[in-house]
């Protein structure tokens, strides 16, 4: 893995990658370049067996100010006035959330400074998230004529119907204990606090099966999308297939015997 400058990679003894958004000038907004970046490492991180956790951090005042304005509005200069342009990016945008949830290892914000439009969405796209209590949410496409509706298929998927409706439909920040109260962030924490916290919760779940958690996941965010009878039958047949894995077998026998399971990780 490799720095690029606007995305530092730093992996430790545990296995957690920290993956740290700095262009802080651009306030580390989902530029071209910063979504090519991001994507490359998510899916690098993915195969990689050293790689057990991810953290996504960020530098300066912004976590995430969304998609780059001034170079979408540069895009409206090409014969089309920028469509197959602006099709582009949002594909781009798309995938990378996406590739986010794919991810077979877990994926934690760790969210100072602010977060909004598709900063917010990379937010709601993470499987946990935890935010510095001066940290602030948006999704404020609304106050440009421009509707946050990607940013919403993320946000929709972590808060009630009504909680995400009102941040879409009035583009208010939403403080970090509020957004912590209806479910886009787990937690709030003191500004100092924020990376020990997330670096604790890495530190726990990276101590675990990569088998185990891999399974889980994805079954997590395959039966979310069905029926209730079909999540069960699937979910059924994942437990019976977990319950044939090796990391299984051991953990249920060092339960057991209450001993320290010795994880293969298959």
């Amino acid at each position: 893995m490799h720095d690029s400058g606007i995305l530092l990679r730093d992996l430790d003894e545990n296995g957690i990658l920290r993956l740290t958004l700095n262009d802080s000038a651009k306030r580390n907004a989902l530029s071209e370049a910063m979504l090519t970046e991001l994507g490359r490492a998510i899916d690098e991180a993915g195969t990689d067996p050293a790689v057990r956790v991810v953290v996504l951090a960020a530098t300066g005042p912004a976590f995430c100010a969304g998609h780059d304005l001034k170079e979408l509005t540069a895009g409206r200069q090409a014969d089309d006035g920028g469509k197959a342009y602006f099709a582009k990016i949002m594909g781009m945008c798309s995938g990378v959330m996406q590739s986010i949830v794919g991810c077979p290892k877990p994926v934690i914000a760790e969210v100072t400074g602010i977060a909004t439009a598709a900063g917010c969405q990379l937010v709601a796209s993470c499987d946990l998230a935890y935010a510095a209590e001066s940290a602030k949410f948006s999704t404020p496409g609304v106050h440009i004529g421009l509707f946050c509706s990607t940013p919403m298929v993320a946000l929709s998927r972590n808060v009630s119907n009504k909680h995400a409706m009102e941040m879409l439909l009035t583009g208010d920040m939403t403080p970090a204990a509020r957004a912590a109260e209806i479910g886009l962030v787990n937690r709030a924490v003191a500004d100092e606090a924020l990376t020990e916290t997330a670096m604790e919760a890495a530190r726990k779940i990276a101590a675990k099966s990569s088998m185990t958690l891999r399974t889980g996941k994805q079954a997590f965010y395959a039966q979310r999308e069905m029926p209730l009878a079909e999540a069960y039958d699937y979910a059924s047949q994942v437990m019976v297939e977990n319950m044939m894995a090796r990391d299984a077998e051991e953990g249920i026998g060092a339960f057991i015997e209450k001993r320290a399971p010795k994880w293969q990780d298959s």
